[in-house]
């Protein structure tokens, strides 16, 4: 099945010579979850400009759904819903007018049935006659989600679209999130809530300085790039760690009193047999032992610290 975005070498360059986003490949499949990772100044927002058409590219090609996004703009946009980090809305309209216009501007026919039913999802449905003046900031983040899904795009972007927001928008963003993907709908989403992506997404991507670092289903990077760390509650605190143990992979924690041992999540030999014996030689006592995967924050952090 082809690919609902295809971008091939988008490149971003300013006339200051800086490169916002560098030779990006990305194929996004229809119906998945997609998250892209990365610190302030990545270049997610930068690629969502361009795949929007709201910025222009200095050389590759980018199509939605085979439309080009510079040859057949119209075709193109009209296939995607942008929510974006900026609250920018008309405050002196009603909510029921801001979507039923946006859905318009789509070229779409009236169905006040479907924005009806959007705004239920997203708990504006009371709100509906109100001005968008009169709302509150989680609010009117609610109505721009709603805009963005006024005429039914096949393709969402959202960017930061929970970022210093209550609980209950991003309980029930996410519940719409899913709704959206069990009826076909792509979505991409940034996010600086690692924990969301982990929980939300199929593939992962993560980019830094312009460049995309990597793309990968998501259970498969964390098998692949995942530690794991045993750590060992101490009887008595150490202040150093005895010269038998140093060949194994071990650090002290908490002044001491706990000892960590990091191994790789794939392999089957973990050493944790080996390691508990040998402290058993040593006399070491301890009074409990934990053991933890790592996370996708753990493993977004480590891949951007290694390209810096």
């Amino acid at each position: 099945m082809p690919s609902i975005l295809s971008v091939s070498a988008a490149t971003k360059r300013y006339k200051s010579d800086f490169t916002a986003l560098d030779h990006v490949d990305l194929e996004i499949e229809r119906g998945e979850i997609f998250a892209l990772l990365g610190p302030n100044g990545a270049g997610k927002t930068t690629l969502i400009s361009l795949v929007c058409g709201t910025v222009s590219m200095s050389s590759g090609t980018i199509t939605v759904d085979g439309h080009d996004i510079q040859r057949d703009y119209r075709a193109a946009r009209a296939k995607i819903g942008l929510v974006p980090q900026e609250i920018a809305l008309d405050i002196f309209a009603t909510v029921w007018n801001t979507v039923s216009f946006s859905r318009g501007l789509f070229g779409r026919s009236a169905n006040p049935a479907y924005i009806e039913q959007l705004l239920r999802d997203l708990s504006l449905w009371d709100k509906r006659n109100n001005k968008v003046i009169e709302l509150s900031g989680g609010m009117k983040r609610r109505v721009m989600i709603a805009k963005a899904l006024s005429h039914e795009p096949d393709l969402l972007f959202l960017d930061e679209p929970t970022a210093g927001v209550d609980v209950n928008l991003r309980r029930d963003m996410w519940a719409l999130v899913r709704k959206l993907r069990a009826q076909g709908v792509t979505i991409i989403l940034t996010t600086h809530y690692i924990d969301e992506a982990e929980e939300m997404a199929d593939r992962v991507g993560v980019i830094d300085h312009g460049k995309l670092l990597l793309v990968e289903d998501k259970a498969a990077l964390m098998r692949k790039l995942g530690k794991r760390r045993l750590t060992v509650v101490l009887h008595e605190p150490m202040t150093e760690l005895p010269a038998a143990l140093a060949d194994w992979p071990l650090a002290l924690e908490d002044d001491g009193h706990k000892l960590v041992y990091t191994f790789d999540a794939e392999n089957e030999a973990t050493g944790i047999p080996g390691l508990l014996r040998k402290l058993d030689g040593l006399g070491i006592d301890y009074r409990d032992l934990d053991t933890a995967r790592s996370s996708l924050e753990d493993i977004f952090v480590g891949l951007v610290e290694g390209a810096a």
